[in-house]
């Protein structure tokens, strides 16, 4: 009988699509909102955020309560519970930028012909620690431990786009690289212009800074605090790209990073 009432409750659900359960949705709303707020939230002010019920949401909170998620201070206002750091200790031992770019580079890529790149920001330079090089660009390989200055590299823009003009000044206090090519940036002001510009347009380019003929599109990767911990790229062979292509290479690459920053932790 019991069979029978689990095919008859399914009945009215489309294949594939899973089941939701409510009250944990609601329980992981909660636990978002008393993130998110300095002070801890009360129950009374959950509840009116939710637009659910005071008794729901005392429940709700009790729960969480019971199981370590959540503390219940003296002026009733609740707080992170210390139960959710097992949970963030085994998570960050369990996650490497570098292996979910390999994990999402064999889920299928949109770049057939592009060499893509990974890496990581080390002071004024970047480190890549993935690539996948394309017989598209026989005049320039990537390889795992190779350095670039960042303030040429389509990745190490996308870092520096996060920080203030004063944190980039600092960056190259001690002198600034001196060009790869005719059109790297020449100055740290050169390059703040060039910042300014990948910030209003949403990606970074490096258009022949590093290597004549090559351009490159990047986007970063954010790690649980929403912060850049990485820096994707895709590398073609320079030529005129119409608005459409420049368009859809910039999609594919933005949604890779996402993927990447998703399972990293991020609030994408």
């Amino acid at each position: 009988m019991s069979a029978a009432k689990v095919r008859t409750g399914n009945a009215g659900a489309k294949a594939g699509t899973p089941q939701r359960v409510p009250a944990v949705e609601r329980a992981s709303h909660i636990m978002d909102l008393v993130a998110r707020a300095p002070h801890g939230l009360s129950a009374s002010e959950l509840a009116r955020q939710m637009g659910i019920a005071r008794s729901t949401a005392h429940s709700l909170c009790a729960t969480l309560a019971h199981l370590g998620l959540l503390t219940r201070r003296s002026d009733q206002s609740f707080h992170l519970g210390p139960h959710i750091m097992r949970w963030a200790n085994a998570f960050s031992e369990r996650s490497d930028v570098a292996a979910e770019f390999v994990t999402i580079w064999d889920e299928g890529t949109q770049f057939p012909g592009a060499t893509i790149t990974l890496s990581v920001l080390d002071g004024a330079e970047v480190v890549y620690i993935a690539a996948r090089n394309s017989h598209a660009l026989p005049f320039f390989e990537f390889r795992a431990g190779m350095r670039l200055p960042a303030a040429f590299t389509a990745t190490g823009k996308a870092f520096l786009g996060a920080m203030s003009e004063l944190e980039v000044r600092r960056l190259f206090a001690d002198g600034f690289p001196a060009p790869l090519t005719n059109r790297s940036a020449k100055s740290v002001d050169d390059l703040l212009e060039d910042i300014s510009a990948c910030r209003k347009r949403g990606y970074s380019i490096d258009d022949e800074g590093v290597k004549e003929g090559m351009v490159c599109f990047g986007y970063p990767v954010l790690n649980s605090r929403n912060r850049p911990i990485a820096g994707l790229a895709v590398s073609l062979p320079k030529r005129d790209f119409d608005e459409r292509e420049i368009n859809s290479i910039v999609s594919n690459v933005r949604e890779i990073a996402r993927k990447i920053s998703i399972r990293l932790g991020a609030e994408v």
